[in-house]
């Protein structure tokens, strides 16, 4: 869980609105309006230096993209600020990538490759970089001739075209990794629609971020285990040192005031590591 989508409204020319959320994907393709976009994000490490990304529009209607670079910060809570200087221990990844095409347009059903290249890699000294790469749809013009639509007198017209971006991380990776988790500030308490949720505090320390999945396990009175929940593709960057989580667990049939809570964060099954498990923990319910 960690990539920005933007919408931006506009009214003939640009209104400076915008809304960053955050995705979590399952299945490792992104989806935002008809564009599907895979893998859902990019590590350069050890001597891979091109890497690919994949398009598809599966809409109805011919799109424009064009395709950048921005800078993200992750805040504590897990959302997203567009920033232009990196915190320190940030290092943007932008100047050591190219890609191209820098401008795609796809046809009902149509695909496109991007090529995604390092660049200057003898500047890198040993740290992770991050940018990331931004994906905007460009509306549909008016035709010119196209008549607006009679208003009545005095009437103020204003027309909204939204236009949405979804962008994946890029992470470059010099150097061993150093970086260590652990898991606090663990409760259960019960949403407004009285559904189980865990709130949980992710503590990183180290020279690279984390990204893996948390599972949690029901631990009863006679020690039998059952599954009561995941969340699927959850981020620490680079240089927050903490992040707190919260996410609904998914088996609403076991008793959360008894027991023990197991709770596990480690790689993602996409992920390539030696290390089964990051950090795991154990509360008492009672």
């Amino acid at each position: 869980m960690g990539h920005l989508i933007t919408f931006k409204a506009y009214r003939n020319h640009y209104i400076p609105v915008l809304f960053c959320l955050f995705l979590l994907s399952q299945f490792g393709v992104y989806a935002q309006g008809n564009l599907l976009i895979s893998p859902k994000r990019i590590v350069f490490e050890g001597n891979k230096k091109t890497q690919e990304i994949n398009l598809a529009n599966t809409g109805k209607d011919t799109a424009k993209y064009l395709i950048s670079t921005m800078e993200i910060r992750m805040k504590a809570d897990g959302g997203f600020e567009e920033i232009t200087q990196p915190d320190a221990n940030q290092f943007f990844a932008s100047r050591f990538l190219r890609f191209y095409p820098r401008t795609v347009i796809l046809a009902p059903n149509e695909s496109q490759v991007i090529k995604v290249q390092l660049t200057k890699t003898s500047e890198l000294t040993e740290a992770e970089y991050r940018s990331h790469i931004y994906f905007r749809a460009i509306p549909n013009e008016k035709a010119l001739g196209e008549k607006d639509t009679v208003k009545e007198q005095n009437a103020i017209s204003v027309q909204l075209t939204p236009v949405f971006g979804i962008s994946i991380p890029v992470i470059i990776r010099n150097g061993a990794s150093t970086t260590q988790t652990t898991i606090t500030d663990c409760a259960v308490k019960m949403s407004p629609e009285n559904k189980p949720m865990l709130v949980m505090t992710i503590n990183r320390t180290g020279n690279m971020s984390v990204y893996g999945d948390i599972h949690v396990e029901h631990i009863d009175a006679a020690g039998k285990k059952t599954n009561a929940g995941m969340a699927k593709g959850v981020a620490v960057y680079t240089p927050n040192p903490i992040r707190t989580f919260q996410f609904e667990l998914s088996n609403t049939t076991l008793d959360y005031t008894k027991g023990k809570l197991q709770i596990t964060y480690g790689p993602s099954e996409d992920v390539k590591s030696n290390v089964k498990t990051y950090s795991e923990t154990t509360i008492s319910l009672n």
